[in-house]
């Protein structure tokens, strides 16, 4: 509980895969949880898998290529829920798997403005409440690619790890104040959103450690354990939920 109320966490890009996975995942542990995502019907059958699991669930629909919509949304999830206590940047435009030389300069734009621009927006607009408050913790989703060479994703690859970069800064610039800034970065992870790619995923996941591609609750249960206070001192870590990718 925060001032009477429950703790709230805004997950962007929670309709499907990793976000919904970490919806329900902080639901379970008494979060109420803003939803975020585009597809009216994906956001409400989440908000019932979430209240389901005992947390109070808000649908809030923002496109955040849009920076203007981008802006309404934390200011949305924070007069729904009194304050935000967590966020948890996850919304991902992926674009197109495609040589550098064949990016057009608005796949570019929204891929940055998504990826980069819009986690920058909702931490600047969140994050300063949660430092007068003298507690928060903001957790940036990654990938692996952002520290690993990958041919075809390129510009996809450069946002993530800008998002890395602004972990670093945030969390000196926050971090005093009690704000714990982290990054979570997977690695070939199984969910509907790459499911017409499964047998190419789980040959390329075949060469770690694990030998298997991860699932979205297994990086699901790493942000929650940051968002815990059982991570209290753990501040502006990258941390590897990939099977072993970038260790060997």
């Amino acid at each position: 509980m925060t001032g009477g109320r429950p703790r709230a966490v805004l997950v962007t890009g929670s309709t499907s895969g990793i976000g919904r996975a970490t919806a329900v995942a902080l639901a379970w542990t008494g979060f109420s949880v803003v939803v975020h995502g585009r597809d009216r019907v994906r956001g409400e059958r989440v908000c019932r898998e979430v209240r389901e699991a005992g947390g109070e669930a808000t649908l809030l629909l923002a496109d955040l290529a849009d920076a203007e919509q981008t802006r309404d949304l934390a200011e949305r999830a924070t007069a729904v829920t009194g304050g935000i206590d967590v966020l948890v940047n996850n919304a991902f435009e992926p674009g197109v798997h495609a040589p550098s030389a064949d990016t057009s300069t608005a796949d570019f734009d929204r891929r940055f403005a998504v990826n980069v621009r819009a986690p920058f927006i909702l931490t600047t607009a969140l994050a300063p409440a949660m430092a007068e408050r003298g507690e928060g913790v903001v957790v940036n989703v990654s990938m692996a690619a952002a520290s690993k060479g990958v041919a075809g994703i390129a510009l996809t690859s450069a946002t993530k790890a800008a998002l890395e970069a602004l972990t670093r800064s945030w969390v000196a610039e926050y971090g005093p104040r009690g704000v714990r800034v982290n990054t979570v970065s997977p690695g070939v992870v199984l969910t509907p959103a790459n499911a017409h790619l499964v047998e190419q995923m789980r040959a390329f996941a075949s060469k770690t450690p694990a030998r298997r591609p991860g699932q979205a609750q297994e990086v699901a249960n790493v942000i929650a354990f940051l968002v815990s206070p059982a991570a209290s001192y753990v501040f502006g870590a990258t941390i590897a939920v990939d099977g072993g990718m970038l260790a060997v």
